[in-house]
């Protein structure tokens, strides 16, 4: 199982790392674009849709909302609509806000979200934003240099939280949604984050840039990277599955991948965004 999940991740950052390197924003946006779509069919299961035209059906529609999402803040345009994009990021922050109500009060608040177009709705949510932030850091100037960013305090933030809840885990951060959670990984998670982000700022930072405002954006997204986690394992839960699907050998489903970026996306593009960066 290691050395299939280790084939499969080695597989998946060349294909991803060439295309951020090699793709225009265009094609890097349409790469992104398969990859939400894929993660859409499976997030239709998890919301109660079991036919294969309805999951289609979902699919299609997130492919037009992101299509649409293009056309109203003419991301790909020479006089990008800023306000427009910061507007669907603002939207993105607030339902993660409201999701990480529903996730620290499961199973009690599956009331009101267990029902199926809730399920789907939440997706809309969750994925159409994520790919807007990705495609808005690609074609920002130093667009190459900030997916990498965020890829690495995402995935500094798993690690750390991996290690350190392997060595000390014992309190659950949320017991009730993934059990395998502990604070010692939460924090040693965003300490891992930050230190990263420190040592980046060290190395590379404009002085216009201060080290309290880079670990402020550091500290929010590696805080939304776990909150992504958690609401795809709250929704998996209530579906009753492990996996999201089976596409990855060894890492189960896209979404499974997706669940962290699909929060840290929004969240690090809106704090550049407002900070004017």
């Amino acid at each position: 199982m290691l050395k299939q999940r280790v084939i499969t991740a080695v597989i998946m950052i060349s294909l991803i790392g060439a295309g951020i390197f090699l793709l225009p924003p265009l094609g890097l946006a349409g790469l992104i674009a398969v990859l939400v779509v894929i993660a859409a069919w499976e997030w239709a299961a998890l919301a109660g849709l079991t036919g294969f035209i309805s999951q289609l059906f979902f699919s299609l529609s997130v492919a037009i909302l992101m299509l649409l999402s293009a056309s109203y803040t003419q991301i790909f345009g020479a006089a990008t609509n800023w306000e427009n994009v910061r507007d669907i990021l603002g939207l993105a922050c607030l339902w993660w806000a409201i999701a990480l109500l529903w996730v620290r009060s499961f199973p009690g608040s599956a009331i009101i979200w267990r029902a199926t177009p809730m399920r789907l709705l939440m997706g809309y949510l969750t994925l159409v934003p994520a790919w807007l932030a990705l495609v808005y850091l690609r074609v920002h100037s130093q667009g190459i240099a900030l997916i990498f960013i965020l890829i690495a305090l995402v995935a500094a933030a798993d690690i750390g939280a991996y290690f350190c809840g392997l060595r000390w885990g014992k309190a659950k951060l949320a017991p009730n949604v993934s059990p395998a959670k502990s604070w010692a990984g939460f924090w040693g998670g965003l300490g891992a984050s930050t230190s990263l982000m420190m040592v980046l700022w060290w190395l590379f930072a404009d002085q216009a840039y201060s080290l309290p405002a880079v670990l402020a954006v550091a500290i929010v997204t590696a805080l939304a990277s776990v909150l992504g986690d958690l609401l795809e394992s709250m929704v998996k839960r209530q579906q009753g599955v492990k996996d999201s699907g089976q596409i990855l050998p060894g890492h189960g489903g896209m979404m499974d991948r997706l669940d962290s970026m699909t929060a840290a996306a929004p969240v690090f593009a809106l704090s550049l965004l407002l900070a004017g960066w």
